[in-house]
This record gives structure tokens, C-alpha cells and sequence, in this order.
């Protein structure tokens, strides 16, 4: 009897064993790895942590690079592209500075064949005058030409009838048609500059305002910047880029505006030039008719073109 409940006892000690072991065992497979007949320790939980974190990281970085890149190809960076992304104030100030621009050209233009017309009627006309004998044969030849140079032999043919019978003498005549003549000439010189003061301006002008938009739209960007709270470059970079864009149309205004300016400054002194020739060669034919008419011409004329005559003169003299 007491041999079989020892027995009884023994068995019942295996199998709670057995259930031991059972319950023990998953724990102990999570720990190990069977490749083979080889047994290697499994990798532990706070290893997988860290490289799931180390991918989370990367994978972060990498969404963050790919969105910057998006959002820095959405910009059009062409000039077009750049005025239609601007600010309204910068805006006004681009299309300020185009208009500007064209005007600039536009009165290159118009200057330049106004200036070539009246440069080659001049030539014409001092020419005509120097090779003139008289004021009456100039001036009836002469006035069936068109240019603005005539305006001075019609002022001299308006203050020959004017005075009429009343000359009594050659200077009060003289000084009366120097006078007039150089208003005359005066009126011309301010018609040809017409237009320069604009080119002056502009050429001036044209570069601060483009500074202008330019502060205006760095100003916007540091503002996006700090709603955006970001400092990377492919986000910034655009709205400088537009900003800049009112700078670089104000040199290309204001480049041209002063090179033009200088050039017409140039021409039109020369074109005064010829005006002051034109008035001196008036003023030589005037005087020649006014000492044809002297009661002793015929015999000073004939002193100053007979060598031995005038010899003989001097020699009394």
C-alpha cells in the first residue's frame, strides 16, 4: 500500500513538471533562434526600437527635403512668372518702370529723326547763305524750302519791313536784328530739347524706384518667413528673386535713359552751333546790302578790289 501511493505521488510530480516546462517554454523561444543546429540569441526589443526610430527620422527628413523641393519647383521663376507671384505694390512698380522704358525709347526715336532732319536743312541753308551775294537773293530762294532754320531769315525779312523808310542808321538796324535773331535762335535750342528733360528723369529716377520694390518685396518675404516659420532656402528664395526683379527693370529704365540723354545733349549743342552760324552768315549779308546802299560803296569798292588804286590811297592817306 505505501509502495503504490509513493508511486501515485511520483507521477503526479512529472506532470506538474511537464506543465512547467510547457508554460516556460515561449518565454524562453522569444529569446532565442534555432538556424540549423545552431541556437543565436534573438535581437532585443530596444535595438528594434532604436533603428524603427533611426528610419522614422530618415523617413521624416526625406518627406520634409521632397515638400521644399515641391513647393521651390511651383515657382515659376521666369519674368512673367515672377510679376504674376509679386506683391501688388511691386507690381505697380514694374509696370511704372516698363512705361518708362518705352517712353525713354520712344523719344530716342522721335529725336533722333528730328534732330537728323534739322542738322541736314541747316548745312543746306548756311551753305546757301555763304555762297549768297545779297539777303534778297538768299531769301527768295530759300523760302520755298521748309525748315525750322528759315525761321531766322524770316524774322529778318519781317524787321527789314518793319523798318522800311525810317532807317536812319546802320547800327540801330544791326542791333535791332542780332536782337531778334538770337530770341529767335533761343526759340529753336529749347524746340530741340523738348524731351530730354524726360530722359533726364527718368535716367535718375528710375533706379530708386526699382529700389523701391525691391525693399517692399524682401520686406513680404521676411514676413512669410516669419508666418512660415522656416528658413530654408528653396522657400525664401523666390520672393527675393521677384524682389530683385524691380531693381534689374530700374537699370534697364534708367542705362538707356542716361545714354540717350548724353548723346542729344551732344547733338543738339552742335545743332545750336549751326544756328550761330546761320545768324552770323544773316548778319554778313545784311551788312553787305546795307554798305552797297552807302553813298561812297561804288568807290570803296573800287578801292578794295584795284591793289594799285588802293596803293595810291593809302599813299595820300
Amino acid at each position: 500500500m505505501f509502495i503504490r501511493t509513493m508511486l501515485f505521488l511520483c507521477l503526479i510530480g512529472a506532470g506538474t513538471s511537464a506543465v512547467h516546462a510547457q508554460q516556460e517554454a515561449p518565454s524562453t523561444a522569444s529569446k532565442v533562434e534555432v538556424t540549423g543546429n545552431a541556437v543565436t540569441p534573438a535581437v532585443h526589443t530596444n535595438e528594434l526600437s532604436a533603428k524603427s526610430l533611426t528610419v522614422g527620422a530618415d523617413l521624416d527628413t526625406d518627406t520634409t527635403v521632397s515638400v521644399d523641393e515641391a513647393a521651390f519647383a511651383a515657382h515659376d521663376l521666369s519674368p512673367i512668372g515672377m510679376y504674376k507671384a509679386a506683391d501688388v505694390v511691386v507690381k505697380s512698380v514694374i509696370i511704372g518702370l516698363l512705361l518708362a522704358s518705352l517712353v525713354s525709347w520712344a523719344i530716342c526715336i522721335f529725336k533722333s529723326v528730328q534732330l537728323n532732319i534739322a542738322k541736314r536743312n541747316a548745312k543746306k541753308l548756311l551753305k546757301h547763305l555763304i555762297q549768297s551775294e545779297s539777303f534778297a537773293k538768299a531769301n527768295h530762294t530759300l523760302l520755298l524750302q521748309q525748315s525750322e532754320a528759315l525761321t531766322l531769315l524770316k524774322a529778318t525779312q519781317h524787321e527789314l519791313q518793319l523798318t522800311g523808310e525810317g532807317l536812319t542808321t546802320d547800327e540801330g538796324l544791326k542791333e535791332r536784328l542780332i536782337a531778334r535773331l538770337e530770341r529767335v535762335q533761343a526759340a529753336l535750342s529749347a524746340n530741340m530739347n523738348q524731351g530730354t528733360g524726360i530722359l533726364a528723369t527718368i535716367g535718375s529716377v528710375a533706379p530708386f524706384v526699382g529700389l523701391f520694390g525691391t525693399v517692399w518685396g524682401i520686406m513680404n518675404s521676411f514676413i512669410g518667413i516669419a508666418k512660415t516659420q522656416t528658413t530654408n532656402l528653396a522657400v525664401v528664395a523666390p520672393g527675393i528673386a521677384e524682389a530683385l526683379l524691380a531693381t534689374a527693370l530700374g537699370l534697364v529704365a534708367a542705362i538707356p535713359a542716361v545714354i540717350m540723354y548724353n548723346h542729344f545733349s551732344r547733338v543738339i549743342g552742335s545743332y545750336k552751333a549751326q544756328l550761330a552760324d546761320i545768324l552770323t552768315a544773316i548778319m554778313i549779308l545784311v551788312s553787305r546790302d546795307l554798305d552797297r546802299k552807302h553813298p561812297d560803296a561804288k568807290h570803296i569798292a573800287y578801292l578794295l578790289n584795284d591793289k594799285d588804286a588802293a596803293d595810291a590811297v593809302s599813299k595820300e592817306l
